[in-house]
């Protein structure tokens, strides 16, 4: 039994060691840019990988491209804004769907739903991507943007125009949301139909409609599956690459001023920007592009500490 408990301890200690082998190998790659962009890296809103063509200078003991500027502010404003409308587009969904399906669907069509909304779920992005490129994009750039452009835009100053091609911030958020909703409903689903049946017979002999069981007995109950999905789809949100790179409009040193300006996250980009990077004699714009993996990395651990502090004061209270 002690030879067990250590060979299970050593297995499951691969996940902590592997995650920080990731983030140990990230640092001591980066660290030349990290030395040379300071804090102006995160601050400041211009990427430029210099002249490829004129030789090598050394600034504060980094050799550098001469006009070589590295700043990502445009890259987190992207990647956050566009992250935050996918949530907020996908969460009511999500979970409106993981109640119809736990709750209205009975049988083998609960099976077949559930399975559908699963096989969404594997759906690679890059397809994901491709329909928002031929059919989404001209779809909501000559048909709903310029409608919202006028109704809401009026309300809503973030709204306004112009609207654009379709390219950017609302359609990657859109897109985003397609790929997470099955996210949010399958693992809520499972949760809802796994909730004691006593539980619901309680209520509805105490006289609440079906409606109120889910809204005051069941959803309390998998508050802490709705939040650890909720992180799950936006954590995928955060670091989603090829579908975000064919919709978002792939902006450069520009932070939107609008939801229908085009947008650069930083996954998309350090795959864009990767192949131009690969031609700096000095390797600084590739320890950059991992700098930038880096700063990704952490805001993706800051969610998920959030959210464990969250669900701590939730119990807290509780």
């Amino acid at each position: 039994m002690f030879k067990f408990r250590i060979s299970l301890g050593a297995v499951a200690a691969l996940l902590p060691l592997s995650l920080l082998a990731i983030i140990g190998f990230l640092v001591a790659y980066a660290w030349p840019a990290i030395q040379f962009n300071g804090f102006g890296f995160l601050l400041h809103n211009n990427w430029n990988l210099g002249s490829m063509y004129a030789n090598p200078i050394t600034i504060d003991g980094e050799e550098v491209l001469p006009g070589a500027n590295y700043g990502i502010l445009f890259l987190i404003a992207g990647t956050l804004l566009s992250s935050l409308v996918a949530i907020v587009l996908a969460l009511p969904f999500g979970v409106l769907a993981a109640i119809f399906l736990a709750e209205a669907v009975r049988g083998p069509l609960r099976s077949i739903a559930s399975f559908i909304v699963e096989l969404l779920a594997a759906v690679p992005s890059v397809v994901y991507g491709l329909w928002g490129y031929v059919v989404l994009i001209p779809f909501l750039g000559h048909n709903i943007y310029p409608v919202l452009e006028k109704t809401i835009g009026a309300v809503i100053p973030f709204f306004a125009g112009p609207s654009g091609s379709g390219y950017g911030l609302l359609t990657s958020g859109l897109v985003l949301a397609v790929m997470i909703v099955p996210l949010i409903t399958a693992t809520l689903r499972d949760a809802l139909v796994a909730t004691p049946t006593a539980l619901r017979e309680s209520g509805r002999s105490l006289g609440a409609t079906r409606f109120e069981v889910v809204r005051q007995i069941q959803l309390p109950g998998v508050r802490k599956v709705m939040i650890g999905a909720t992180i799950l789809a936006l954590g995928r949100a955060l670091g989603e690459t090829m579908a975000v790179l064919m919709v978002s409009g792939n902006a450069l040193n520009y932070i939107p001023k609008n939801i229908y300006d085009p947008i650069s996250t930083m996954a998309a980009f350090i795959a864009s920007q990767l192949d131009s990077s690969l031609q700096d004699p000095t390797g600084m714009a590739v320890r950059a592009l991992a700098e930038v993996a880096l700063v990704l990395m952490v805001i993706s651990v800051v969610v998920n500490a959030a959210a464990q502090l969250i669900l701590w004061v939730s119990g807290s209270r509780r």
